[in-house]
């Protein structure tokens, strides 16, 4: 105790930045950390945030391009959440939703489900993206035991997906060191390939690459059997995947394949949900499909507080309504489930999303993609995609080959590095440059995080000619 006495500033005032680092390093495991430092490292310091910008311990102002975690929809210093925030605390902090309920959560439900397509009307609330898969899932298998189908369980996934930390939701994740040193129910997912073009075999069309996908899905429906399989769970755009957007009819077709089937179509809208598209959600508006559930986190509240939720469609709740067990108990729920806070900060999120949030990330989104697109100028550069106001720079040590620069897999962290030192926050991943800023961003703001990500990986591309990883 006499160390951690020390570190901290005098009585009554807060530790200064040296001194959250070394707290840090002394007593905070981070997320995803690595065995040789678990519990002993400390990552950039955030100060502040104000619009799409925060400022590190020291003073440096950086573009936040990852906007969070794909979160901080409506941007940093935001007061009329802030407000919104204090107010319900002050009139409800929390009420138990066991045997009691709250205004906000009633009313934000009614808001979500008139956004949602298709009959997806009713809405579980839950903390973040992980319980919310882990709710849609724990719900499927519900849904077949009182419909007296107790084998319908299997789950299918894509490679390249990722759906969570809990355990079932992990358990889908389709990025290989996810799951190096991790457990997962395997005995419940079968996975399947991942949608992404870019990495489709050599000299196959996209027409013959979508039939492909299509294909393999049918065939493993067939092969495993309708009875046995539960629940289908993909993301409209893979997003820690390194965006990777669906060739066009993808969706629609595997959504009337689990029609058909049986088989409930769970759409994972945890990142591509409120605003990241330009919609609310962007399963029926921009691909088409009416899902049996959507799941939604993240930024439902622009990461002001946490919140999550699965909309579940209204026939669905009816079949188990008009059920032979009505006292059947679907044993699932969270402490902060419906919580006051969380949702009426949801409510006043929505009011900026729908007040001009929305029109804005529509009529900036294809400048944005645009500007993106001219990263490909860059011999590193393998390809640049994106969606809306999310976008994935994918380096390769030669694009014939499309060779993910397996001689350095630390390519993403070097750019961001060189990045961070210029004014941007990149979210690195491998050999991929995830960007995703708030969506209150100017095409002039816009042009600086795309100048900023150039020179950054021209300096990758001089440090690794000159250390010779590769010859460019």
């Amino acid at each position: 105790m006499a160390a951690v006495r020390d570190l901290r500033a005098t009585e009554g005032a807060a530790p200064g930045d040296d001194d959250a680092v070394e707290l840090g390093k002394r007593h905070l495991i981070q997320p995803w950390p690595y065995a040789g430092s678990v519990g002993a490292e400390a990552r950039a310091l955030i100060g502040e945030g104000d619009g799409i910008y925060i400022t590190d311990n020291t003073g440096k102002r950086l573009i936040d391009g990852p906007a969070g975690m794909w979160c901080v929809n409506v941007g940093h210093r935001r007061e009329e959440l802030a407000k919104v925030m204090y107010d319900q605390a002050m009139a409800l902090s929390y009420n138990t939703p066991w045997y009691t309920m709250n205004a906000p959560s009633a009313e934000l439900a009614m808001r979500i489900a008139g956004h949602a397509p298709g009959d997806l009307g009713h809405v579980f609330y839950t903390t973040g993206g992980s319980s919310a898969v882990e709710t849609a899932l724990r719900f499927m298998q519900f849904y077949n035991n009182v419909r007296g189908r107790p084998e319908k369980k299997l789950i299918l996934s894509r490679g390249g997906a990722y759906h969570g930390s809990t355990y079932l939701s992990a358990s889908l994740n389709g990025r290989p060191r996810d799951r190096d040193w991790m457990d997962g129910a395997d005995e419940l997912v079968i996975k399947l390939s991942s949608p992404d073009p870019f990495r489709s075999p050599q000299g196959m069309s996209l027409a013959a690459f979508t039939d492909f996908l299509v294909e393999q899905f049918r065939d493993t429906v067939a092969r495993v059997g309708a009875d046995k399989i539960g629940a289908f769970v993909g993301e409209p755009v893979q997003a820690s995947g390194g965006v990777v957007v669906p060739p066009d009819g993808y969706l629609k077709r595997i959504r009337e394949i689990c029609r058909d089937n049986d088989i409930l179509y769970v759409s994972d809208e945890v990142v591509t949900g409120f605003g990241r598209l330009g919609h609310v959600f962007a399963s029926g508006e921009v691909f088409g499909i009416d899902p049996d559930m959507i799941t939604f986190a993240k930024g439902v509240t622009s990461g002001y507080f946490p919140l999550g939720g699965v909309i579940i469609s209204e026939r669905l709740l009816e079949e188990l309504r008009r059920s032979n067990h009505p006292d059947a108990m679907f044993g699932h729920g969270l402490t902060y489930t419906s919580h006051p806070v969380g949702c009426a900060v949801a409510l006043k999120n929505l009011d900026l999303l729908e007040e001009s949030v929305l029109a804005h990330t529509q009529a900036v989104a294809p400048y944005f993609q645009a500007q993106l697109k001219t990263l490909e100028e860059l011999p590193l550069v393998g390809e640049v995609r994106g969606l809306g106001l999310m976008g994935c720079v994918e380096c390769v040590a030669d694009r014939e080959s499309k060779d993910p620069l397996q001689l350095d897999k630390d390519v993403g962290k070097r750019i961001d590095a060189h990045c961070h030192e210029l004014g941007l926050l990149v979210r690195p991943l491998i050999n991929m440059c995830v960007m995703s800023p708030p969506l209150i961003i100017s095409r002039e703001q816009i042009d600086d995080m795309v100048g900023i990500l150039r020179e950054g990986i021209s300096r990758t591309m001089d440090d690794l000619r000159k250390e010779g990883v590769w010859r460019g």
